[in-house]
């Protein structure tokens, strides 16, 4: 039995959510609302859903599978993330651009720039759900769902990675990259 699976999950006041409910062997879909926006989220099938006094509480289906009981903890984990903190207060990544050149714009809203050292720029469409904001050399990424977020982040990171002689690259903000050491010329005295 999982442990984080049986918790049930507090509603806050702000946000609202619905659960509509589709035939025996069709997965059912979640639509959380709050502040910050409104998901709909595709749940799997197996699982009763409670929602009362302000309370979510999964329960298995009938019978207990290998599967469901490997997808309990983590469906809590997910629709936690949604309900507690995705639409109430969004999901941030910050990217931070390392090296002599490299910058980042904003061509339109939807269109981030990235000047990364090569003979040309770098255009990528941001997703519909996502919001960036650059200051500086820091690119700040946010949205209501955690996975696109890291997602987002993850793919523009993988555009120039830091590299470990100088240190140049997109890196996390904060991540500490480990400098190796380079060759060193030898001398012979004679």
């Amino acid at each position: 039995m999982s442990r984080i699976g049986k918790k049930s999950i507090i509603i806050p006041e702000n946000v609202e959510v619905k659960l509509e409910e589709k035939g025996e062997n069709e997965a059912p879909l979640m639509k959380i609302k709050g502040v910050q926006g409104e998901i709909e989220v595709k749940l799997p099938v197996g699982f009763n859903f409670q929602i009362a006094n302000n309370e979510i509480n999964i329960l298995p289906a009938k019978k207990l599978t290998k599967k469901n009981r490997a997808l309990w903890g983590t469906l809590r984990a997910l629709l936690y993330n949604y309900i507690q903190k995705g639409v109430v207060k969004k999901f941030e990544k910050k990217l931070e651009l390392v090296g002599i050149g490299y910058r980042a714009s904003l061509k339109d809203k939807k269109t981030l720039q990235l000047k990364l050292g090569y003979s040309h720029d770098i255009e990528i469409k941001i997703p519909d759900n996502l919001d960036v904001s650059i200051e500086k050399n820091i690119v700040t990424i946010s949205g209501i769902d955690k996975q696109k977020v890291g997602e987002f982040a993850a793919k523009i990171k993988t555009l120039q990675p830091p590299e470990p002689y100088k240190g140049k690259g997109i890196r996390y903000f904060g991540e500490k990259i480990k400098i190796k050491e380079g060759k060193k010329a030898i001398t012979t005295t004679g």
